[in-house]
């Protein structure tokens, strides 16, 4: 079984429930798609993280970032994935909101203007997540290089993210997992 058919089969068995859901985008759905429960298992994350850098080659960018929570995990084992292959890539984790304490960031992490950063998630629907972290980096000064999700629940995000003119990949779309 090739990689991309052994994480499907880890993201239906682990991550897709059936039942009456509220998204974060406030939409209702009869199933639902937890991430994390792919991406907080060892190969799930492995595999996630070698599939989304095989997509990103041989795209040019410095760092990878995303909106905390969904984001975390993925960020951490994109750049260990990264470190194996000795390339020096930063991370960051965009809040929702800037603190209110400390120093006040919406970005964690080292970040410096004119970074090229690629914008992950685990699942998207609007895109509204997404947008919010691409326009952190954007205003403070960095460039998107791509977005690029685990699962696209098809419900408007793609056309969303290319709308504000940024590339946009998904992994698989939810289409494929049902």
């Amino acid at each position: 079984m090739n990689e991309r058919e052994e994480l499907k089969k880890i993201l239906i068995s682990r991550s897709i429930l059936k039942g009456n859901f509220t998204l974060a985008s406030g939409r209702k759905s009869n199933y639902y798609i937890n991430g994390k429960m792919t991406t907080l298992y060892s190969k799930g994350l492995y595999l996630t993280a070698k599939l989304l850098l095989d997509e990103l080659d041989p795209k040019e960018y410095d760092a990878f970032a995303g909106p905390v929570i969904g984001a975390d995990p993925i960020i951490g084992a994109l750049l260990t994935l990264s470190a194996l292959k000795e390339e020096k890539k930063e991370g960051f984790l965009i809040r929702k909101e800037s603190k209110v304490h400390g120093t006040k960031k919406i970005i964690e992490g080292k970040f410096k203007e004119g970074t090229k950063t690629v914008i992950v998630e685990d699942v998207v629907t609007t895109g509204g997540s997404l947008l919010r972290a691409a326009r952190a980096i954007t205003e403070a000064g960095g460039q998107i290089a791509e977005i690029i999700v685990l699962v696209d629940r098809e419900e408007g995000a793609k056309q969303s993210i290319t709308e504000e003119g940024y590339d946009f990949k998904s992994i698989f779309k939810v289409s494929e997992l049902l």
